[in-house]
């Protein structure tokens, strides 16, 4: 599907797509081009953190990932209605002494005409695991198509 018709109002296959394109955005842990999905006044809630605009963003996942090692995420679609999505994600991690977690979550997009988002609302739980508990196992940035979802792995 062309970026074209990642614009609302939004059907089954533009949300799915558009779920999809961020997990592969953020996967790849480059903020500069994840800030470039936003509006630039774009407004935040992450966790207790209230941000607004590009440099806020820029510099919050910059200090994210500074603490979040090793960082595989996967997104789900969970609803979806005109110009708003709603995903349900999880995502795997380690911390700067090597203990391994699962941060479970639900976000709440609104995009603007162009498809940009102009709000996100992100509630996050984290949860330590064992290493050997670990389901996000590829090699590289974006998740193969092949591996399975948050649904198939009974998360």
């Amino acid at each position: 599907m062309s970026d074209q018709k990642l614009i609302p109002p939004f059907d089954l296959e533009a949300a799915q797509a558009k779920v999809r394109a961020a997990e592969d955005l953020w996967n790849q842990q480059v903020p500069q081009q994840i800030a470039q999905a936003y509006t630039q006044d774009s407004r935040w809630r992450n966790r207790s953190h209230f941000l607004q605009g590009h440099s806020a963003i820029i510099h919050f996942l910059m200090q994210k990932w500074e603490q979040e090692k090793s960082y595989k995420l996967i997104k789900e679609l969970w609803s979806f209605q005109d110009h708003r999505i709603a995903v349900r994600f999880a995502y795997e991690w380690h911390d700067v002494n090597g203990r391994w977690w699962r941060s479970y979550g639900n976000e709440n997009w609104q995009f603007n005409a162009e498809g940009l988002m102009e709000e996100r609302h992100a509630s996050i739980n984290d949860v330590s695991i064992e290493s050997r508990d670990r389901l996000f196992l590829w090699q590289g940035h974006v998740r193969p198509s092949d591996h399975p979802g948050l649904t198939d792995l009974g998360l």
